[in-house]
């Protein structure tokens, strides 16, 4: 696949089975071990996290990780934890597919947005999603 040429993608829910093959995407992103990957998946998956992957002739060249999210704040939403494009697919379409896959799921389960925390560096993609910056900043503190 060539950047920038958009092909046909089938875009679908990754089953337990999948989530080895989604590995090596995520990796790009995420700096986990496999064994680590495998258990953090397992253990949100219990949570409503799903990975969906988007296959180019049978390729996963793309990985979505997102979970339903009920808060007073927000009310009802999707959270979008993880998207990832191979390195070698990037400017597919395939980031822009998953992107409207996550957003059909939530219209779906009668959500009104999806959330989601960016790099800077990924910031434009996002932007061209029509995806705008959160007034609410995260914040963090390590225990």
């Amino acid at each position: 696949m060539t950047a920038g040429r958009r092909t046909s993608l089938d875009i679908r829910r990754l089953s337990p089975t999948e989530w080895e093959q989604a590995f090596p995407i995520i990796s790009q992103l995420r700096s986990l071990d496999e064994a680590e990957f495998l258990r953090r998946v397992r253990r949100q998956s219990y949570s409503g996290y799903e990975l969906v992957g988007a296959f180019h002739d049978n390729k996963l060249v793309g990985v979505l990780g997102m979970r339903p999210v009920h808060t007073l704040a927000r009310g009802a939403h999707l959270h979008v934890d993880d998207l990832v494009v191979d390195a070698q697919a990037r400017g597919s379409g395939a980031g822009h597919a998953l992107m409207a896959y996550a957003e059909a799921d939530a219209r779906a389960r009668d959500m009104t947005a999806v959330f989601l925390d960016a790099r800077p560096e990924a910031t434009p993609f996002y932007e061209r999603e029509s995806y705008a910056l959160h007034p609410a900043p995260s914040m963090k503190k390590v225990l």
